[in-house]
């Protein structure tokens, strides 16, 4: 019966994530916001709901916990970090799907920024992860100062891409328009409805993700986190296909990156509705080589959108790629062998 569920929330996010980005690409259109803020911002935060409410679940909720073996907020923690490494491998995915050329050379470049301050945002956890032993004293009542700092780090990099974004003007090249057809009314509240219903299969998918995980007893450390981070990362996978089928390379890249970015960002809510003490310090430094290996994808991620390859290397995929997939095996692999699965 579970499998079922998870099978009929995946056809929910599967039709309404193509729906999700095909509006979403006419706002961009209609707004003239462009295809990395629409993929930056709203994508990005409507695909990253479900590792949000998977996060305070685990730590408040007392649900996903009761489900899983372990320690909740490694639960939580694992979960996140391991969907921002998922989403970074949905780009080799994508460098697969698109037959041209390597996807990351047909994406702006000025997706780098949110790769770097994906990055920033990705050391400040991990170095606070690491931070406990020697700074326990790194708190406000029961909330890490770095989960104070994270969001002001995430807010200010948004703020300066919006304003980048604004100031962007593009080539004068007539461009026709894809969405004339539709009315702006048509287009909000299609957008709306799809963006509430990828939110609440989502957020119904981690939860059947938490019920499989205690089910077959999988650990919340590896199996658990690894399963759940998957699972909560579906509607990245599925939108960002979707745009890549409509031609939307750069709102595709900015909504893996943007999610990454809102999933380190996360932390802070979780630190708050967790009672027992800052996040940062109840989790196994095992999650640091997760961040690390999120970083180095992240540095792949602006090396190929800054030396711009014509041609994929080994003819169906380009080094990026497989060198984002190696790197993203060599992480769980880490993880499984340390011991806290």
């Amino acid at each position: 019966m579970v499998w079922l569920k998870f099978t009929l929330c995946l056809i929910i996010i599967l039709f309404a994530g193509t729906r999700l980005a095909r509006y979403g690409d006419a706002i961009a259109e209609k707004t003239g916001l462009g295809r990395i803020w629409i993929g930056l911002v709203l994508l990005a935060v409507i695909t990253s709901v479900p590792e949000l409410v998977t996060g305070i679940s685990s730590v408040a909720l007392v649900k996903l916990p009761d489900l899983a073996v372990g320690n909740p907020a490694d639960l939580a923690v694992g979960d996140l970090l391991g969907s921002c490494i998922f989403n970074l491998a949905i780009l080799a995915l994508l460098d697969i799907l698109y037959r041209p050329g390597p996807v990351l050379s047909q994406a702006s470049p000025r997706n780098m920024r949110s790769a770097g301050i994906a990055i920033l945002i990705t050391a400040v956890a991990a170095g606070g992860i690491l931070a406990w032993g020697r700074f326990p004293l790194l708190a406000v009542g029961w909330v890490g100062i770095l989960s104070i700092i994270i969001p002001i780090l995430y807010a200010v990099g948004i703020w300066r891409i919006f304003r980048s974004e604004r100031d962007y003007q593009p080539p004068a090249a007539a461009v026709p328009l894809q969405y004339k057809e539709l009315s702006t009314r048509t287009v909000y509240f299609g957008f709306a409805l799809a963006a509430v219903a990828v939110i609440g299969a989502g957020i119904w998918l981690s939860f059947i993700g938490g019920e499989i995980v205690g089910t077959y007893g999988w650990h919340a450390s590896f199996v658990g986190s690894l399963f759940l981070a998957i699972t909560t990362s579906v509607p990245e996978l599925v939108v960002s296909i979707a745009a890549l089928r409509l031609g939307a390379i750069d709102m595709a890249v900015a909504d893996i990156l943007g999610s990454n970015m809102f999933n380190i960002t996360i932390i802070t809510p979780v630190d708050i509705f967790s009672r027992q003490g800052p996040v940062l310090s109840l989790v196994s430094r095992v999650h640091v080589t997760t961040a690390v290996v999120a970083i180095v994808m992240s540095l792949l991620v602006i090396v190929g959108l800054r030396f711009r390859q014509k041609r994929k290397t080994f003819g169906f995929i380009s080094w990026q790629a497989v060198a984002l997939i190696g790197l993203y095996i060599f992480g769980i692999y880490r993880l499984f062998i340390s011991g806290v699965g």
